[in-house]
């Protein structure tokens, strides 16, 4: 370990995103991250609700989360949610071209500069059968991003396959309460009409897929033993140390 912290630098969009204290309790799980990180390791949270490869890239985000990272950081690239949005030029990208050239340019940049790229495929939606089994929904973009990593070097966390796991072990009314955005009328100043969001995710929730992506980065050799703490507590112990910032951190980064 060198003298100033390491860093994980995330790109990503609204399900990564740190959100406001307007905005809660919605929370992207790059905002839950630290929950399970210890204090020596930053998170650097540039992701963008919204945001796609080709608006990311575009809008300046790219170049400014490349810029944040120095020898030895980390930087997490999840996208999928938005790329395939073909109705909008901004932000579409095809999955077996664009999508993957723009993987490839934050894959470089960081190697470049001699930080650890991985590719982390999209956080799976709150999609279930008629039988109550959970379904995908995310089409070519995880498969597209997993050959990515295969031809760069980078490492990988195939999240869209675990998440899509948990959701089916809990089922889709725990699944509804526990992780994803679904509030009643009254329940929340900042969204006092209800909402019910198969995307975005409560704190609590947030925190849920952290954990899953931390106990990858462990399990995979990107964090230590002593990078990481707490991922045996109870969700609901871990949830009250997410924070909502007065602003969202990205705001002025860039324009998509």
């Amino acid at each position: 370990m060198t003298g100033k912290p390491r860093s994980l630098v995330v790109a990503g969009d609204s399900t990564a995103a740190t959100y406001a204290a307007d905005e809660a309790p919605q929370a992207g799980w790059g905002q839950a991250l630290p929950v399970f990180l210890r204090p020596h390791l930053a998170v650097r949270n540039t992701a963008w609700p919204g945001a796609s490869t080709k608006s990311f890239l575009d809008g300046g985000r790219g170049a400014a989360a490349l810029d944040l990272l120095r020898p030895s950081d980390v930087l997490l690239v999840s996208f999928g949610h938005n790329d395939g949005k073909a109705f909008d030029p901004a932000r579409y990208a095809p999955a077996d071209t664009d999508y993957q050239h723009n993987l490839r340019l934050l894959v470089d940049g960081a190697q470049r500069r001699g930080a650890r790229p991985v590719l982390v495929t999209s956080v799976e939606r709150r999609v279930f059968d008629e039988r109550g089994r959970a379904g995908t929904s995310h089409g070519p973009y995880p498969a597209a991003m997993l050959e990515v990593a295969a031809t760069t070097g980078a490492s990988a966390v195939d999240l869209a396959r675990i998440s899509r796991a948990h959701w089916d072990r809990l089922g889709p009314e725990r699944t509804a309460r526990e992780v994803f955005l679904w509030l009643p009328p009254g329940a929340s100043p900042n969204h006092p009409e209800g909402v019910r969001d198969d995307t975005h995710f409560t704190g609590s929730g947030a925190v849920v897929v952290a954990r899953m992506l931390v106990s990858a980065l462990h399990r995979l050799g990107v964090l230590s033993d002593e990078d990481v703490r707490g991922l045996d507590q109870e969700v609901e112990a871990t949830a009250t140390e997410v924070v909502w910032p007065e602003r969202r951190p990205a705001a002025a980064l860039g324009a998509g």
